[in-house]
């Protein structure tokens, strides 16, 4: 039986990657393609045997990855860099086809991002310290010590952009890694393993396991040899983790849901605004970090609504690897039932719908907005995940915060006035990790990324990333006591 399957041309080893060799499993599950729903091939299905076996390949490495100079574990990360950028091209079909968004989008942001990932925590690696210090005439040193083997849980919207935003900065710290990607989209963390070792990690230092959920995850989650887990996705899932890490204590970074608010102030560039609220169709929907909930100011809402609609009809849906299509399917026949079933139960609430609100065909749901929403439905304070946005107004500042601060998370938010002073005032009020003004999705790696509320536990990026995937240690010498060689 062949492990290899061929995915728009491009060879992908279907096996999980543990301790620097292929290993298969006996059972395996089908991964289809959003696109037409095909069945692109049979992947190993891992379990505790897996999960136990990846650890240890990952222990058995960890000391002499953590001994390793910054300096080469740097030029490791940028040969993995360098092996990113020579296979743009097919990671970017093999992610499209396996996940469903945009090609050009890969092509030009994506990929070109998961080398990025390398490059910027190999070089922040290089630069990260403290000055030393002094009490009382005794001098404090603090050192980054590498914690030790980190599990990395990762979704399926972006697979391999967020998964190499934990792998880079964990493997920089000098941890060994297990991955275990999602299940609806596997693909891309198979040719990273290829990849990795082809630019010269040593076996065992990253691992990758695939399988469903719980099936391997408690095994890895719980393991007692695990020093950090990372995860982003759902709270529910969270919850299992968090029960399941916390019999070791294991430290946790999740970064979860959203709900986020766009704030359109009457005072706002109305074309911006509306610029930036089609754009929360992005991925069909499928990102995080979406605004969901738009909040127009009552002055301008009608003609906001008016500009809205006419541009966010023009929007092309179709197949992702067509240069013209701005949406492309979403992620699997589940994925497609829940979001229509949120329409379906805010319509027969009393929703009004303004656009869409209806499947296309296959796993194409078609952009929607919807207005006439209360502020405690289900529709505004659940995550949908798909393209679906509400549409409130508000009177005035304080009831436009109000409603975006109004729900259980607190991921992120979108400002759009051409007032300093008011968006000064308001980013200042709303509860949220990232706020934008006048902008969406403008990320640095070198700033903290998380949430507040339910949308996570933690920082990561820049030092943050490095406080979390390191032991600190602070080493306080005294001035005296020391024996003269000389």
């Amino acid at each position: 039986m062949s492990h290899t399957i061929s995915v728009g041309g491009v060879a992908v080893d279907t096996r999980h990657w543990i301790g620097g060799r292929r290993v298969a499993s006996v059972e395996t599950f089908a991964d289809h393609s959003p696109i037409d729903g095909a069945v692109l091939g049979e992947i190993a299905r891992g379990g505790p045997a897996e999960a136990e076996a990846a650890v240890a390949a990952a222990r058995a490495a960890f000391p002499g990855w953590a001994a390793t100079s910054r300096a080469e574990r740097a030029r490791v990360l940028h040969a993995i860099a360098d092996g990113v950028e020579k296979r743009l091209e097919e990671l970017a079909i093999v992610e499209t086809i396996d996940n469903g968004a945009l090609l050009r989008s890969h092509r030009r942001g994506v990929m070109p991002r998961v080398a990025h990932n390398f490059r910027f925590f190999a070089d922040w690696l290089l630069s990260l310290g403290h000055e030393d210090f002094e009490t009382r005439g005794h001098t404090n040193h603090v050192s980054w010590d590498p914690a030790g083997p980190c599990v990395l849980i990762t979704p399926w919207n972006a697979p391999l952009m967020l998964a190499t935003w934990k792998v880079a900065p964990a493997l920089a710290a000098g941890n060994t890694v297990v991955l275990k990607p999602a299940e609806w989209s596997p693909l891309t963390a198979s040719l990273l393993a290829d990849i990795a070792a082809e630019a010269g990690l040593p076996a065992g230092v990253l691992n990758v396991v695939q399988g469903y959920g719980s099936e391997i995850g408690d095994a890895l989650t719980s393991h007692p040899d695990v020093r950090r887990v990372s995860f982003t996705g759902s709270v529910p899932t969270a919850r299992r983790i968090s029960a399941s890490a916390a019999t070791n204590l294991t430290p946790l970074s999740l970064e979860l849901g959203g709900k986020s608010p766009l704030l359109v102030f009457a005072d706002a560039d109305l074309d911006l605004a509306v610029d930036l609220a089609v754009e929360q169709y992005d991925n069909a929907g499928q990102v995080c970090l979406a605004a969901t909930r738009i909040l127009v100011e009552e002055s301008v809402a009608e003609e906001f609504t008016r500009r809205f609609v006419a541009k966010a009809s023009r929007l092309t849906q179709g197949d992702p690897r067509e240069e013209a299509t701005d949406l492309g399917p979403n992620i699997h026949p589940r994925q497609l039932e829940k979001i229509d079933g949120f329409v379906r139960r805010a319509v027969e609430a009393g929703a009004r719908t303004l656009l869409g609100g209806h499947r296309g065909d296959g796993q194409y749901y078609a952009p929607t907005l919807l207005t006439d929403v209360a502020q405690d439905s289900e529709i505004v304070q659940e995550e949908v995940f798909g393209p679906v946005l509400t549409l409130q107004t508000f009177a005035d500042e304080d009831q436009a915060v109000r409603l975006a601060n109004d729900t259980r998370f607190g991921l992120a938010a979108t400002v759009a006035t051409g007032d300093r002073e008011r968006a000064e005032r308001v980013t200042g009020r709303l509860v949220a990790g990232t706020v934008w003004v006048n902008c969406f999705f403008v990320r640095d790696l070198q700033a903290p990324f998380g949430g507040s509320r339910r949308s996570g536990v933690g920082r990561e990026g820049g030092t943050w990333s490095f406080d979390f995937y390191c032991d600190l240690k602070n080493t306080v010498t005294a001035p005296t006591g020391w024996t003269d060689h000389g």
